[in-house]
């Protein structure tokens, strides 16, 4: 889909040029329009204003450029922006931000990475040419998730779906896992601020608020080693026993509901901006 959104946006560019450059209707003097016509008034004392002095910059495809940085719930990033007529701009950027900690949950001790890595493509839509603005796009690439490993000293009890084992003194149990959605997701937001401000400013602080549908997140855990019963008696491995099996899968599917409300993932974020 990624590759459609992009397909759609290359072929609506030359339509988009065309629309500038089409001669005038009969009838229809462009000079009523032209440049003097927004003219700056004279000053006070009879001189005259600058001739050419537009109200509106930035209002013809790619006549400018501009760079971002900013921060938000997709982490650190970067984006800029180009021009598509008075009332659209174009824009993307990336993101990335890494944070690992350890900790322990049901006896069992982890040590966990967070990992935020996305490209962003939008169409922004100023609907009355001024800083609010209505944005719809995706997440060209969505590498956020969570992984880690996670280990259980031997002879130390931990709970795996509401059943408690006994860690194997001679064959302890260690694991992995991970947290990812969707590698793609369309997204919808709304902002105050322009990356180019038709004003002819240069600089900007864009906000942006709305959500990504990344899809059901996908827990995947793995165990390996042997446990045993509370009394450290009847030991066998994890990958021949069904029960355990069943509860691996239990837990990682009780996981799953409970991450599901990040399906909608919720963007928010403010940045710093300089047009070209």
């Amino acid at each position: 889909m990624r590759f459609v959104r992009l397909f759609l946006a290359l072929l609506l560019l030359p339509v988009v040029g065309a629309w500038a450059q089409q001669p005038a209707a009969p009838g229809f003097s462009s000079s009523a329009f032209s440049s003097s016509s927004f003219a700056a008034p004279p000053a006070a004392g009879g001189g005259g204003g600058q001739a050419g002095q537009t109200v509106s910059a930035y209002s013809a495809p790619f006549t400018g450029f501009a760079i971002g940085v900013k921060v938000g719930t997709l982490g650190p990033g970067i984006e800029a922006a180009t021009p598509l007529s008075r009332k659209f701009n174009l824009r993307g950027g990336a993101n990335y931000f890494s944070y690992s900690d350890n900790f322990a949950s049901d006896g069992i001790n982890y040590n966990a990475t967070l990992r935020f890595l996305s490209g962003q493509v939008s169409l922004d839509w100023f609907p009355w040419a001024k800083g609010f603005h209505i944005s719809g796009g995706a997440l060209v690439y969505n590498g956020n998730q969570i992984t880690g490993s996670s280990d259980v000293p031997g002879g130390q009890t931990f709970t795996l779906n509401h059943v408690t084992y006994d860690s194997s003194v001679t064959d302890p149990v260690i694991g992995t896992g991970s947290l990812t959605f969707n590698k793609a997701a369309p997204l919808v937001t709304i902002g105050w601020g322009n990356m180019l401000p038709r004003s002819g400013r240069h600089l900007g602080v864009p906000f942006e608020l709305g959500f990504a549908y990344v899809g059901d997140p996908k827990v995947a855990l793995n165990l390996a080693g042997s446990v045993c019963d509370q009394t450290g008696a009847n030991c066998r491995t994890i990958a021949s026993d069904p029960t355990v099996q069943a509860n691996i899968a239990a837990q990682q599917q009780k996981l799953e509901s409970d991450a599901s409300p990040a399906r909608f993932y919720p963007i928010l974020s403010v940045g710093l901006s300089y047009a070209f």
